[in-house]
C-alpha cells in the first residue's frame, strides 16, 4: 500500500489510515537521541573505586599466606591469635573513631553487645574446632584445594564492591569465604590450628571490609593509604613465598587499579546507545495506590 498524497501520517492506533503498518514519515527520525542514561567518568574516580576490589585481592592473598605459614610451621596458632586479637582492637576503636559513634548510636548497638557476641562466636569455634579438624578426613587434599579455590574465587565474585547488581549478595560471598577456610583449616596440624585459622577468616572477611567501608565514606585519603600498604603487605608476604607470583599478584593489582580504569574510560567514548520512539513504553507514574 503507497501512501496517499496529501494525507498526513499520525502515529496513532486507534484511527484507520490508508498507510501499511511499518510505515514512518520523515519524522520519525527526530526523536532519536543518543546516550542518554550514559555516565562521564574519571580516571581517578574509578581509580579510586577499584580499591575495593584491591582490597579483597589482597584479603584473599593474606589468608592464604597466613594458611601456608601455619601449614609449614612457621608461624604458630598462639602468635596468629594474639595479632588478630590486637589488630581486632585497634580496628575496633578505629571503627568508632572515625565517625564518632554516630552509627553506633543510630544502631542502638552496645558495647557489651559486641563482647557478648565475640565471646558466644569464639566459645563456639573453639568447642567444635576438634570436629573442624577431622571434618574433611575422607576428602582427599587434592579435592580441598580445589574446593577452597573455587569458594575464594566465587567470595571474590559475589562480594559487594558498592555496585548495584543482581549478582552481589554479601551473605554468599561470606559464607564461601568461611567455607574455604574451613576446608583449608582441617589440613592443618592440631584443632587449636583450625580454630585460629577459622576466626581469623571471620575477621579478615567480615570485619576488615566493614571498617574499609566506614573508611571509605568517612575519610577517602585515608581509606587510600590503608589500601596502598595494605596491598604492599600482601606482596611483601607473597614475595617470601614466590617471586614469580609476586610478579604476576602485582601485574594483577596494577591492571585492576589503573589499566582496567583506563579501559573504561576509552571504551565510554565509543559507546553508542540509541533512544527513540521504537523504545518499549515506561510506567513513570507511581502506580502503589493502585494496590490499597
Amino acid at each position: 500500500m503507497e501512501p496517499v498524497p496529501g494525507r498526513r501520517w499520525k502515529k496513532v492506533l486507534y484511527e484507520r489510515q490508508p498507510f501499511p503498518d511499518n510505515y514512518v514519515d520523515q519524522r520519525f527520525l527526530e526523536e532519536l537521541r543518543k546516550n542518554v542514561h550514559a555516565r562521564q567518568y574519571r580516571y581517578r574516580a574509578v581509580v579510586f573505586q577499584s580499591g575495593a576490589v584491591v582490597q579483597q585481592l589482597c584479603s584473599v592473598c593474606v589468608f592464604a599466606l597466613t594458611w601456608w605459614y601455619m601449614d609449614a610451621g612457621m608461624l604458630s596458632p598462639q602468635g596468629l591469635f594474639g595479632a588478630a586479637l590486637v589488630s581486632s582492637l585497634l580496628g575496633y576503636v578505629l571503627f568508632d573513631a572515625v565517625d564518632g559513634g554516630a552509627g553506633r548510636w543510630a544502631s542502638g548497638r552496645t558495647r557489651w553487645a559486641d563482647l557478648k557476641s565475640t565471646l558466644v562466636f569464639t566459645a563456639f569455634t573453639y568447642g567444635f574446632s576438634p570436629v573442624l579438624k577431622t571434618l574433611t578426613e575422607s576428602i582427599s587434599t587434592d579435592t580441598i584445594y580445589a574446593m577452597s579455590a573455587l569458594m575464594l574465587l566465587g567470595h571474590l565474585i559475589f562480594f559487594d564492591y558498592g555496585a548495584n547488581a543482581a549478582i552481589v549478595s554479601s551473605t554468599l560471598s561470606l559464607n564461601m569465604a568461611l567455607f574455604a577456610s574451613v576446608c583449608l583449616a582441617s589440613r592443618l596440624p592440631r584443632s587449636l590450628h583450625a580454630f585460629v585459622m577459622v576466626t581469623f577468616a571471620m575477621q579478615i572477611f567480615a570485619l576488615w571490609p566493614m571498617l574499609q567501608k566506614k573508611l571509605k565514606a568517612r575519610t577517602p585519603r585515608c581509606y587510600v593509604g590503608v589500601t596502598v600498604l595494605f596491598a604492599l603487605a600482601a606482596l611483601a608476604g607473597l614475595a617470601t613465598v614466590s617471586s614469580v607470583g609476586a610478579v604476576l599478584f602485582a601485574s594483577l593489582l596494577l591492571a585492576v587499579s589503573c589499566l582496567c580504569p583506563y579501559c573504561l574510560i576509552r571504551l565510554q567514548l565509543l559507546k553508542d546507545n540509541i533512544h527513540g520512539p521504537w523504545d518499549e513504553a515506561e510506567i513513570k507514574e507511581d502506580l502503589s495506590r493502585f494496590l490499597m
